[in-house]
C-alpha cells in the first residue's frame, strides 16, 4: 500500500498534465468544428430550365348546344275539327271519350252527329228509288243551226235556272224541267256526251233536302234529252254535269 501512494506522488503532476494537455485538445476540436459549420460556403443551386419544355394550356372545347324545338300544341278548337273528321271517316265514334274539356267534347260531339247526319241521309236518299215516268213534254231551248257566241247570248225566259258543265261544248237542245215539280230544290247530274253530242247516261246525284222522287226522274229525263254539239276532237265518252234548280210552284 505504501508503495502505490509512493507511486501516485511521483507521478501525479504527469497524470494532470497529460489529463489537462487532452481536455485543450478536445476543447480546440470541438471549437474548430463549430467554426467550420458557420463558415461554409453555402452552394446555390442553379436549375436550367431553358430546356424545358411547358405544354401549352389545353382550350376547353365548346359542345355546340343543341336547338330545343318546342312544339306547340294545336288549340282545342282545331282538334275538335280533326278528329271529327278523321274519326267520323275511319267509324271511330268514342276517340274522346276521355277528354275533360267541355267545349272540345262540344264540338266533336257535334261533329259527329252532323258526320252521322250526313251519311244517314245519303244512305236513305240512294236507297229511294227513282220512280219511272213517261214521257213528259218540257220547253226546250233550241239553239240548232246556232253558233257558239249566239248559244251564249240567248236567254231563257221566265224564271228557269239551268246550268251546265261541258268543256268546250254547248247545247243545242236543252230541256227545261224546272217547272214541273210541286216542290222546288237543286239537283246535280252526271252525264257522259258522246262526240256526237247525245247523252249517253244521265245519274242525278242524292239530295236529302228534295222530298219528292218525282223531281230526280224530270232532272234524270231532261238530261237524257239534251243534245249538244258534234265535235269529233272530243273525247269519246265525255263526262260533265247539268245542274237543275226546280222552283216551288
Amino acid at each position: 500500500m505504501g508503495k502505490i501512494a509512493n507511486l501516485y506522488r511521483r507521478n501525479i503532476n504527469g497524470v494532470i498534465t497529460t489529463l489537462v494537455f487532452h481536455i485543450l485538445i478536445l476543447l480546440f476540436l470541438i471549437l474548430t468544428h463549430i467554426n467550420i459549420k458557420e463558415e461554409a460556403p453555402k452552394e446555390e443551386l442553379v436549375l436550367d430550365l431553358s430546356e424545358i419544355k411547358i405544354p401549352e394550356p389545353v382550350k376547353e372545347i365548346k359542345q355546340p348546344e343543341k336547338e330545343i324545338v318546342v312544339q306547340q300544341k294545336p288549340a282545342a278548337t282545331q282538334l275538335a275539327s280533326n278528329r271529327a273528321v278523321n274519326d267520323a271517316a275511319k267509324g271511330f265514334e268514342n276517340a274522346s271519350a276521355s277528354s275533360k274539356d267541355p267545349f272540345f267534347d262540344k264540338a266533336y260531339k257535334d261533329e259527329i252527329a252532323a258526320a252521322k247526319k250526313l251519311v244517314s241521309d245519303v244512305n236513305k236518299n240512294l236507297a229511294r228509288k227513282i220512280p219511272e215516268i213517261g214521257n213528259i213534254p218540257m220547253p226546250a231551248d233550241n239553239a240548232e243551226g246556232k253558233t257558239r257566241e249566239e248559244v251564249k247570248q240567248s236567254n231563257f225566259k221566265g224564271k228557269s235556272n239551268i246550268h251546265y258543265s261541258l268543256e268546250n261544248r254547248y247545247h243545242s237542245y236543252l230541256p227545261i224541267p224546272v217547272y214541273l215539280a210541286e216542290g222546288g230544290g237543286e239537283i246535280i247530274v252526271d252525264i257522259v256526251v258522246g262526240r256526237d253530242g247525245v247523252v249517253i247516261k244521265a245519274e242525278p246525284r242524292p239530295n236529302p233536302a228534295i222530298a219528292d222522287l218525282t223531281t230526280f226522274a224530270y232532272a234524270k229525263q231532261a238530261a237524257e234529252k239534251t243534245i249538244f254539239n258534234e265535235d269529233p276532237k272530243a273525247p269519246e265518252r265525255q263526262k260533265g254535269t247539268i245542274t237543275y234548280l226546280f222552283l216551288a210552284q
